[in-house]
């Protein structure tokens, strides 16, 4: 049966539209590397990305072209060969449970959401293509994070108020970090009207969050030696002197980072070598 023009173009639109989705993917996302001080595709330069044991790609929560250069960099990675795991931010290591279960199809997108919205305060559609990629690739995801209480308590008494139970595995938090770092935590303190907060507590709180992904990552890796752990984070805890400092401080293992290019705050004139290896450009 003859089909009618306006199904015939709506079913050319769909079409159109399943291919473009098809055929995005890590060679459309271009890459400055600035430890050669070149431009390249993310495709070309996945092999050797994958000799790294950790990646941290770092994103600004809100801006959804970020999540989808995340999403190729995992994407090159896999198609490089690499065994991806996926390290989150986002998620708690308590919910760790519910991470495997997603990835192995045992739970629904409903019933997951709801545990996404519990341990994150961003949109679920700006991170959902990650989230469906890995679950359709079979690929671990790491909650990285720790319980919010924790923070909470941290930010209002410090570190030190935890009691050894509390600490676990994260000893010797303190604020002491570089001057370059130093400047972006007290500029995110004054920009969130913290108030009579003790700054000291407010940046222990912060470290506290760079030392559970550093170790948590590096626990995972124990376990499975030829992984590639990718760190989804926000840029503030992605650039070299907060989590790649933290997981140094622990391990020689080889980490790259990735940040996003952002004209004016995060580019090639405003960062260098010390604080990223790469940039991922025109994210869009």
């Amino acid at each position: 049966m003859e089909m009618k023009p306006k199904r015939k173009m709506w079913a050319l639109l769909i079409l159109f539209a399943t291919a473009g989705s098809l055929m995005a993917g890590p060679s459309d996302q271009f890459v400055y590397d600035l430890t050669q001080g070149r431009r390249a595709a993310l495709s070309e330069l996945a092999p050797a990305l994958r000799k790294s044991s950790i990646i941290v790609v770092g994103e600004q929560h809100t801006d959804e072209a970020h999540h989808r250069a995340q999403l190729r960099v995992i994407q090159a990675l896999v198609q490089a060969g690499a065994k991806v795991a996926v390290g989150l931010e986002m998620f708690r290591k308590d919910s760790q449970q519910t991470l495997d279960r997603w990835t192995a199809g045992g739970i629904g997108p409903r019933e997951f959401e709801a545990v996404y919205d519990d341990n994150w305060n961003y949109p679920w559609a700006a991170y959902s293509a990650i989230f469906e990629y890995a679950r359709a690739q079979r690929i671990p995801m790491i909650g990285l994070n720790v319980p919010r209480d924790i923070t909470r308590q941290v930010s209002r008494g410090g570190f030190q108020s935890l009691t050894e139970a509390q600490r676990g595995q994260l000893s010797d938090v303190t604020c002491s970090i570089d001057e370059e770092y130093m400047r972006y935590i007290r500029s995110v303190y004054g920009a969130h009207a913290h108030g009579n907060m003790n700054f000291t507590f407010f940046c222990e709180a912060q470290m506290i969050w760079d030392v559970a992904m550093a170790v948590h990552s590096l626990d995972y890796l124990k376990a499975n030696p030829d992984a590639t752990v990718v760190i989804l984070t926000g840029v503030g805890h992605a650039q070299k002197g907060a989590v790649p400092r933290q997981i140094r401080l622990r391990s020689q293992v080889p980490i790259a980072v990735m940040l996003p290019e952002v004209p004016g705050s995060i580019d090639s004139k405003t960062v260098d070598v010390q604080d990223t290896d790469y940039l991922l450009l025109d994210a869009k």
